[in-house]
């Protein structure tokens, strides 16, 4: 668990996703995805963290889950499976704490790269991902609801100094 503060957030506390989360998890997905994915798949994808295949965290402000994010490990590669706010958690910093964690956690996992699909009119989703260093690297179409297209991006060198001073310029708000 991680415990954080910033200026728009007054404590924001990280800690790794449980079934007893899902039921607020679901109202998020819910609001924030056209074609939210089921309680079921993320029961599944929770069972897999025992093996280490995947990682899931939740944010929460007190005692509000906020946001969650997950990802899954392949070789050197991890792949940011989900990131998602609140609506009305949004832009207070939530998602940047979320993707620190993405990244700290890849690191720790020995992961050489990190990659991502994004809605292609996300604008305000690459751009934090552009803090993050992820380029585009290319687009998959029609991948959301079988109409718009994602864009996906790359970020390789996770394990190198530049990354990781990279997160801790992120982390110190200097970003």
């Amino acid at each position: 668990m991680r415990v954080m503060r910033n200026s728009a957030i007054n404590e924001l506390t990280i800690e790794q996703m449980r079934r007893r989360h899902l039921r607020r998890v679901m109202q998020i997905e819910e609001q924030v995805y056209p074609r939210p994915w089921s309680h079921n798949t993320f029961v599944t994808e929770i069972a897999q963290m025992r093996s280490g295949a995947r990682y899931y965290m939740t944010a929460y402000v007190g005692d509000t889950l906020v946001g969650y994010a997950g990802m899954l490990f392949s070789d050197q590669d991890a792949h940011v499976t989900n990131i998602a706010v609140d609506p009305e958690w949004q832009q207070r910093g939530v998602a940047t704490e979320l993707m620190l964690d993405v990244g700290f956690i890849a690191r720790d996992r020995q992961c050489d790269a990190l990659t991502l699909e994004v809605r292609h009119t996300n604008t305000a989703a690459q751009e934090l991902y552009r803090r993050f260093g992820f380029v585009p690297a290319g687009v998959r179409k029609k991948y959301y609801e079988n109409r718009d297209d994602a864009l996906i991006m790359w970020r390789h060198g996770v394990q190198t100094e530049e990354f990781e001073q990279r997160l801790r310029f992120i982390q110190a708000g200097r970003s």
